[in-house]
């Protein structure tokens, strides 16, 4: 359906922006009268645009600018609108005038029409799948049948800034590490490619067998030198080859198998999922959703085929009547210390709690773990790069202390 940008005059006579989707300019035209406003200017919004709220995918965000911190931001404002007693569609009014992305303000736009035409919050957010995940959908339709929409909203805000802060904490733990890496790797194949070329010149004209360390020196450089174009495009095809496999099955399955094994980083990204697991379902078990359903909804929130089978196996074994701790004991992907608080939260009642305090000592493992990974990963990547420059320098100063000797 099309979507229209309008401005229009108020019972008041001032002038409004807002946008809708209707079939046509003529209908647009019907339904903002028919709320006692009257068209000034109505015109549809680009094709491009149209497809990119129709998509509202995950490409979306990253390419359209709808970032989870904004999407956390307008889940916040519109739990204190809600929370201050206005009216569903008078604060998605609201909220539109406040957001700064084109395609999310659209999105918004079509998710309060659909409001005003009677639909429930929870069925219009649905209807952007790509946007608004399942997890997010599902609790708001809890939040609206118990009468506690603002604060299911705030929790979910919550849930959104704690996992945004895990994700910067990362990012900025590895970002340094990352740009050593990058910047030495660009050092090394300049010196090699463009300065050790030259100064190994000379070497050619002595008619004297070269030290070991300069005879493979100059062989990486000629390599580097003559044959760039075929290491180029070997990484290029490497890396495009990587895309493509995958996203295979049989090739995610041992490719999600190698991060739960991998050495070091797979203790990190193993608590990372289940923290994320633990966070999920406290959360949706705190909004009054049924377990098996909050099984299901965080079972599509780990990215992980393994741990997801694990939690689908567990979903069966509590549907047949088992208890959560029992199911998650079944597997060895969930440590002996989460099922055991599991087991006390469904004894004492309190199964929401002693998810979150679970998820949250994770995190707090995870923020540790990375701080003592990168302490040691710096000064090691120091040594490294030492390293190869000290071999570069020697290599050609070896030749260069020979022919010294031979002049005396």
């Amino acid at each position: 359906m099309p979507v229209y940008e309008y401005v229009v005059l108020d019972q008041k006579g001032k002038p409004r922006r807002g946008i809708l989707d209707a079939e046509g300019p003529a209908a647009a035209k019907r339904r903002l009268r028919s709320k006692g406003l009257y068209p000034v200017e109505i015109r549809e919004t680009k094709r491009q645009a149209r497809e990119k709220v129709k998509r509202g995918g995950l490409f979306d965000k990253f390419f359209w600018g709808i970032s989870g911190a904004e999407l956390n931001s307008v889940t916040r404002l519109l739990s204190t609108l809600l929370g201050a007693g206005l009216p569903l569609d008078t604060a998605l009014a609201t909220i539109i005038g406040q957001v700064k992305t084109p395609s999310f303000k659209r999105i918004l736009a079509q998710i309060k029409d659909s409001v005003t035409e009677g639909n429930s919050l929870a069925f219009a957010l649905g209807q952007h799948p790509k946007v608004f995940s399942s997890l997010y959908v599902n609790m708001v339709r809890s939040g609206e049948v118990s009468g506690t929409l603002d604060l299911v909203l705030a929790r979910l805000a919550e849930f959104g800034e704690h996992q945004q802060a895990l994700k910067n904490k990362i990012r900025a733990a590895l970002a340094y590490p990352i740009f050593m890496t990058v910047v030495g790797v660009f050092v090394l194949i300049f010196l090699m490619s463009f300065v050790v070329p030259n100064i190994t010149k000379i070497f050619h004209q002595i008619h004297k067998a070269l030290p070991l360390p300069t005879v493979i020196l100059i062989g990486v450089s000629n390599l580097m030198g003559n044959y760039w174009w075929v290491l180029g495009f070997t990484l290029v095809g490497l890396v495009v080859a990587f895309i493509f496999i995958k996203e295979r099955p049989k090739a995610k399955e041992y490719i999600d198998l190698y991060k739960l094994k991998m050495p070091v980083l797979g203790t990190v990204y193993t608590k990372l999922m289940l923290s994320r697991f633990a966070r999920t379902l406290g959360n949706l078990l705190m909004a009054g959703i049924p377990i098996i359903t909050g099984l299901q909804i965080a079972s599509n929130v780990v990215q992980n085929i393994h741990i997801r089978r694990a939690l689908d196996e567990t979903a069966n074994g509590v549907e047949g009547g088992k208890s959560l701790a029992d199911g998650l004991s079944k597997s060895e992907l969930f440590p002996g210390i989460l099922v055991q608080m599991v087991g006390v939260g469904e004894q004492s009642g309190q199964l929401e709690e002693m998810l979150l305090k679970a998820a949250e000592t994770y995190e707090k493992e995870i923020d540790a773990k990375i701080s003592g990974l990168t302490s040691v990963l710096e000064p090691t990547l120091i040594l490294i790069m030492g390293a190869i420059v000290g071999f570069i320098v020697v290599s050609i100063l070896l030749p260069i202390f020979e022919m010294n000797q031979l002049v005396r």
